[in-house]
């Protein structure tokens, strides 16, 4: 099978695309055959083997997956796809079944035309996918939705409360501001000219245009600041929260349940939640993918389609 691999560290030239041997699945595991994945931020993070701006969590992430070189070699955490052969001692999966999940934890990540996932597992998740989404837009679906839920539930996030969101244009961002449209939340949107119309679509129920207005001089003030992308100082966000407010942001340890995809699931039954896609590339065009998501001005999910077995 094909596999698109990198053996160090660095820009979407490092990126490879090579023939591996297919793998066979456990008594316990699922064979899946991907047909969609993502380029996320935090896949080029790994594939950089550098968070920016944080030596911390670059310290965190090269102990991770690799001091000097990466240990793990095939990318993308990602996928969406068909099972093709269930374990014997798989109890909820079969073939034919459309699933979607995350590769966390695993050996090897779902830039490859097969993946073996264990039913079970601490970390990570798969399940079977929502009806309403392509498989493309369930490839979108977990990381930004599963962050977002994490990061809301954990600032007690409720009914009625004020939420600023700053870079809500992001995977993770346009997750948030649906996330915490459905909680009933009143939601205000940092981002910059070109993604205001998307941002309104989705439900926003104010926009701050960076480009032509000073989040810092408004008068509101916020029961939650939820930084996005990572880029929010603590010490800015504080000037913004009421007295006894929560400020919450992509740089903390996140975990991934099943019960954060039910959520997801219920929203997108009733309507309330759809995965944003910005681009779709064929992974042959996988340097091309990274390029584009490196430069930072990506809207929602950037996604890979794999090549026809």
């Amino acid at each position: 099978m094909k596999a698109v691999i990198y053996k160090k560290y660095g820009g979407p030239e490092v990126l490879e695309c090579v023939e591996t041997e297919k793998p066979v699945p456990g008594s316990k595991e699922v064979l899946v055959k991907v047909e969609a994945s993502s380029v996320s931020a935090g896949v080029t993070w790994m594939r950089k083997g550098k968070y920016q701006g944080s030596l911390l969590f670059t310290a965190m992430l090269r102990l991770m997956y690799g001091v000097i070189k990466p240990r793990q070699q095939v990318l993308g955490v990602e996928f969406a796809g068909t099972v093709e052969q269930a374990g014997a001692k798989v109890k909820l999966f079969k073939p034919g079944d459309k699933v979607y999940g995350t590769t966390t934890g695993l050996k090897t990540g779902s830039y490859a035309q097969y993946i073996v996932i264990p039913e079970n597992r601490r970390q990570g998740v798969i399940a079977v996918k929502p009806p309403q989404l392509s498989m493309t837009e369930a490839a979108a679906l977990p990381v930004g939705g599963m962050t977002a839920i994490h990061l809301l539930t954990k600032a007690e996030l409720g009914t009625g409360q004020k939420i600023l969101i700053y870079g809500a244009s992001g995977s993770v961002g346009t997750s948030a501001v649906q996330v915490a449209k459905y909680a009933c939340a009143k939601v205000t949107a940092v981002c910059s000219t070109a993604n205001v119309a998307l941002l309104s679509e989705i439900g926003a129920d104010h926009i701050i245009d960076y480009a032509r207005q000073d989040m810092m001089q408004l008068k509101d003030r916020f029961d939650i600041v939820f930084d996005a992308v990572g880029k929010l100082p603590a010490s800015t966000a504080r000037q913004l929260l009421k007295k006894g407010g929560r400020y919450c942001t992509v740089r903390s340890i996140t975990e991934e349940k099943t019960a954060y995809l039910r959520s997801l699931h219920q929203m997108i039954e009733q309507g309330e939640f759809h995965p944003v896609v910005d681009r779709v590339y064929p992974m042959d065009k996988i340097v091309e993918a990274h390029q584009y998501v490196d430069r930072g001005h990506k809207k929602g999910n950037v996604i890979i389609t794999h090549w026809p077995v």
